[in-house]
């Protein structure tokens, strides 16, 4: 059993902000933001490859939901999901960051030879 279908089913424990029947949204144990969610549907989905459009439907109304109960609706966030080794995802569970609370910068590359990225 992955480490998201732990905590879904409460075997870890989390921070959590919302949940309902189909997804689980709580906080990042290394958030890069001031706000740092992580939603994830309760259902073990490998990754967005694999992800039906119904539940990604569900999942856009999940976190934005979450956006307004955390305050960072009409701030402005950014959700990010990683897919496969090298979109660098770790947990393989489809799951979304919601960054918020601050002006975040667009940084990832900054240190990186763009030749290096091919």
């Amino acid at each position: 059993m992955c480490l998201f279908c732990k905590i879904i089913n409460k075997e870890i424990p989390s921070n959590i902000i919302a949940e309902n029947d189909d997804f689980l949204a709580f906080h990042d144990i290394n958030p890069k933001a001031p706000v740092h969610i992580l939603a994830i549907p309760k259902k073990h989905v490998d990754s967005f490859i694999e992800v039906s459009p119904q539940t990604m439907s569900s999942m856009t109304s999940f976190i934005q939901e979450i956006t307004k109960e955390v305050g960072i609706d009409k701030t402005g966030y950014r959700v990010i999901t990683n897919i496969g080794d090298d979109g660098g995802q770790e947990v393989k569970h489809l799951h979304f960051h919601i960054l918020g609370g601050a002006k975040l910068k667009w940084g990832h590359f900054n240190d990186s030879d763009p030749k290096n990225n091919l």
